[in-house]
């Protein structure tokens, strides 16, 4: 049984997420234009995570629960935009992630795809929220390989090890 509590101010629930690689730029016919976000990490513990981000006007610290499979907890809370820039100057880990983020809305599913830039540029990645972890999607056709289950694609392991720093044949 889940139990949800509920705060001012704060979001809080279980994450149910699927992350895909994106092929081709058809996908841009489709979004509106996107949001630019920088995060940082305070933690990046295997077994939960410490996110400051802020998006576009918008601030948020965020904390991550290990991944059990596509699932995982999470708890978010506004916080104010300059604390935000000064926690990220001063006590993330660096390199900062940063990216644009667009969403594409295909029915019921809204669909936020990344556009890295920085030490991650050239990654570009799709995921998408389900209700529960065996859902069934419809596919666009620009989705490439998915990789939830690859641990590479994580945002807090995108931060200590960047996509420019891979190995790729």
């Amino acid at each position: 049984m889940m139990v949800l509590a509920v705060r001012v101010g704060a979001i809080m629930a279980r994450e149910i997420e699927r992350k895909y690689l994106v092929e081709n730029d058809a996908w841009r016919r489709e979004a509106p234009p996107g949001v630019p976000i920088v995060q940082g990490y305070l933690s990046a513990d295997p077994d939960r995570s410490v996110r400051i981000r802020i998006a576009g006007d918008d601030a948020f610290v965020t904390i991550k629960g290990k991944a059990q499979g596509s699932a995982r907890d999470e708890y978010e809370y506004p916080i104010p935009k300059d604390d935000a820039a000064e926690i990220l100057e001063n006590l993330c880990l660096k390199p900062p992630i940063e990216k644009t983020r667009y969403i594409v809305r295909r029915g019921d599913l809204k669909w936020e795809i990344d556009e890295f830039a920085g030490e991650n540029r050239g990654l570009v990645m799709a995921e998408v929220e389900t209700a529960k972890p065996s859902a069934e999607i419809e596919k666009p056709a620009w989705l490439g390989k998915d990789v939830t289950a690859d641990p590479r694609y994580a945002n807090v392991r995108l931060a200590r090890h960047p996509f420019s720093q891979w190995e790729r044949t």
